[in-house]
Parts: C-alpha cells; sequence; structure tokens
C-alpha cells in the first residue's frame, strides 16, 4: 500500500487540508512534518501512543519527524474542556521536558528532532507578538474553534485564549526554521493546527499540510490509557510492563482489531489472519496478545513482554514461588499489604489482617483447601509464617480463594 492508502485502511485520518496533491505529497515521502505535546510530566503516557507510533509510520514512509515539546505553551496550558489549568513551575516543566526528549530520542534511535518552542517564543515582546502575529487573526475566527467556544459559557481567561494563537505560530517558525510543511495531531487539536495553517498563509504567502487522527478510545468511549482516573506512563518505571500487558490483554473485543490497525506495525494481512483466529475462538484472546506484544515489544524490548507474560501467568496459576519480590511488587501492586515481625501463625496472621472474619472461618477455609501461602495450598491449622519462608528473604503472598490476594512484608 502507499502511505495514504496505509493510513486510510488503519483509519488514521480523520481530518486533512484541503490540498490538492496532499495524497501525491504523502506518498511521495520527503516531507518534514510535526506532532507536540505539552510536558505536562516527565514522560508520555499511553494516549500519546497513536501520535507517537503515527509519526514512526510516516517516518517509515521516508518523511522527517520533530517532536516540539512545549516550553512556552506549556506555561500557559491548552484550554480543557471544563475549567483552566494548573500553572507549571518552571523547575518542573524543564524536569519534565528533558524527560520526554530522552524518551522519545531512545524510541526513534536517535532518527528525530526535539525542540521546545520556549526557544522562540521567550525573545518575543508582548507588543511584537500582537504585532508580527496577533494581527492576522481575526477574533471571530478564534471565537469559532470548538477548543474555545466550547468555554465561553463557564469563562476562558485571555492566557487560554491566546494559546491557540502560539501554538499556530509554532508551525510558521518550523515552516520557516526547518521547512517543516505538514503538521499531525490528534483530532482535538484540529482547532489550533488550522490556526496554524492560517498563519503560515497570511504571514508567508505559503501552503501547509496537516491531518488529524481520530482519539482512541476504550468500549466505552473513554480515552485510552486512562485506569480508574491513573495514566499508564510509556515509562516502565512508572507503569510496568506488566501493567501494561494487563491494560491491553483486558481490551474489548469490539475495539482490539481497530488498536491493531491504528498502534502496530502489523500488515493489512497480518491483521486479517489475527481477526479470522479471534472471531473463530475469541477466548483465547489471541487478538489481544498480540497487541500486548507489539506494543510493549516496541516500547520496552522483547525481555519486558516475556518477562509481564510470565508475572501473569505465575499469578494466575499460582505458580508464586517462582517470582521474585520486585516481580510480586509489580503484579500485585494493588492488593492489600500488612507488615510481618519474627514468627507468627497463620491463623493470627489471617484475623488481625481481616482476611478472615475470625478464627473459627480461618480454620475452615484453611482445612478446605481455600488458603494458600507462597503459591502452596496450606492445609495444617497451626502452620507458622516466618521470615526463612519469605521469597526473597522479603514477601509472603497469601491468597484467599483463587483471587484474593494479600502480600506480608519482612523488613530488609
Amino acid at each position: 500500500m502507499t502511505c495514504y492508502e496505509d493510513l486510510m485502511y488503519r483509519g488514521l485520518i480523520k481530518d486533512m487540508t484541503n490540498n490538492e496533491d496532499f495524497e501525491e505529497k504523502l506518498n511521495a515521502g520527503g516531507m518534514t512534518f510535526y506532532w507536540g505535546t505539552d510536558p505536562t510530566a516527565d514522560s508520555l503516557t499511553v494516549g500519546h501512543y497513536s501520535s507517537l507510533i503515527t509519526a514512526k509510520r510516516l517516518m517509515k514512509y521516508g518523511h522527517k519527524p520533530i517532536l516540539l515539546v512545549g516550553g512556552a505553551t506549556g506555561l500557559i496550558g491548552d484550554p480543557r474542556p471544563t475549567a483552566e489549568r494548573e500553572i507549571m513551575d518552571k523547575k518542573v516543566l524543564e524536569n519534565n521536558i528533558e524527560g520526554i526528549r530522552k524518551q522519545i530520542t531512545e524510541l526513534f534511535d536517535n532518527n528525530v528532532e526535539v525542540v521546545n518552542n520556549y526557544d522562540w517564543i521567550k525573545d518575543f515582546t508582548f507588543i511584537d507578538f500582537l504585532r508580527d502575529v496577533g494581527k492576522y487573526i481575526n477574533v471571530n475566527y478564534m471565537l469559532n474553534k470548538d477548543i474555545i467556544s466550547r468555554r465561553l459559557e463557564t469563562g476562558i481567561t485571555y492566557a487560554e485564549f491566546s494559546y491557540t494563537l502560539m501554538q499556530g505560530y509554532d508551525f510558521v517558525h518550523l515552516y520557516k526554521e526547518k521547512n517543516c510543511i505538514m503538521q499531525v495531531e490528534g483530532s482535538d487539536q484540529w482547532g489550533n493546527i488550522t490556526t496554524g495553517v492560517e498563519l503560515i498563509n497570511k504571514m508567508l504567502g505559503k501552503e501547509a499540510y496537516a491531518f488529524t487522527m481520530p482519539i482512541i478510545t476504550d468500549s466505552t468511549g473513554k480515552k485510552m490509557g486512562k485506569s480508574e482516573g491513573n495514566a499508564l506512563w510509556l515509562d516502565k518505571n512508572k507503569t510496568s510492563s506488566y501493567e501494561l500487558y494487563q491494560y491491553l490483554i483486558n481490551s474489548d473485543d469490539s475495539v482490539v482489531i481497530d488498536y491493531l490497525k491504528k498502534l502496530t506495525f502489523l500488515t493489512k494481512e497480518e491483521i486479517e489472519d489475527i481477526e479470522k483466529k479471534h472471531n473463530e475462538k475469541p477466548e483465547l484472546r489471541i487478538a489481544q496478545k498480540r497487541l500486548a506484544e507489539e506494543v510493549i515489544t516496541f516500547l520496552h524490548g522483547k525481555n519486558e513482554f516475556e518477562k509481564a507474560v510470565n508475572i501473569s501467568e505465575c499469578l494466575f496459576s499460582g505458580n508464586i514461588s517462582s517470582l521474585s519480590a520486585k516481580d510480586i511488587k509489580t503484579g500485585l501492586k494493588e492488593v492489600p499489604t500488612f507488615k510481618l515481625e519474627g514468627t507468627t501463625t497463620l491463623l493470627d496472621i489471617l484475623v488481625d489482617n481481616k482476611i478472615c472474619s475470625s478464627k473459627r472461618e480461618a480454620r475452615e477455609l484453611i482445612r478446605g483447601n481455600s488458603i494458600s501461602v507462597n503459591g502452596e495450598k496450606i492445609t495444617d491449622t497451626d502452620y507458622e509464617i516466618s521470615k526463612s519462608i519469605a521469597i526473597d528473604s522479603e514477601i509472603v503472598v497469601i491468597r484467599r480463594g483463587k483471587k484474593k490476594y494479600y502480600i506480608g512484608v519482612y523488613k530488609k
């Protein structure tokens, strides 16, 4: 397939500028393009992954990527649908920029240029910006932008109102200085993108190109990467490969093929083959497993993917003893944890930590093969727990029934 056909097959173009030769330009390769993000954290999230992988895809078709990290726009914040963003401390923002720069450089094997819009915005005086940029854009034009109009009833500050002008000027600057003629973003940025296209036309008398990708959501319409209000980070030290694996393996059947198209480099033929097998035996989660493999291997490497699978399988089977204390902490990050000291009876631990409501219930569960310690069924009601049985002399894992885990921790 050509670049344009590939993007269309994967559903990666939602809006695009009306350039007569856009398809031809995409297919020919050789365009310098940029996508941007404000440095609200020192790592990108799974929500950014679609843009990142699309940039990598365009690069494979011969286009040159630039990532813009918004050191200037990040000090203001893109208008949110509800309320103004909190103002970020400059030192925190600088640390975030370096974190993202390092992350992207590694993922693109040093084949991407990372720029910071603070480098050119900082030299503008307020008057110069109004004269050199602001005079080209009509207020009514800005008011019609969805990103602005949705805030008019509740109120929008002048700082947020000006954000679209700043982002638009970024496109002008990169067009002039880097011959960057195309911008690629999520569809929620279409208003800001078209401001840049308009400025390039009015300020430079030139033509620019742009397209947006649809925002990727789960089966309920929630943005991908939001896990119970917590972001899923691309940095494995912030979100482990195991946690990412669990998120992807639990993708709904109704969206997983769409994810394979948008978030992997699998060919059309490979995806169709996976879809056929998945539809025949959906309970095997063939598509979800392949999605997890492709995403995690791209981000963290094959070893991390295999490690995530191993942790998952060991926890599912109850084979706890084969895992390290570190792996257990990763895999059971959200389960109740309590402290252990010396030698204690299992009965006391079950009652004292509210795993069981009484010693009578605890005895019944032990005798009924419902209590495991480090993956081993315990039937002895006099069983004692000490540091000598702890995994890595630190962790004791108690499981009640098939799914309820508890972790006892000895001080190292």
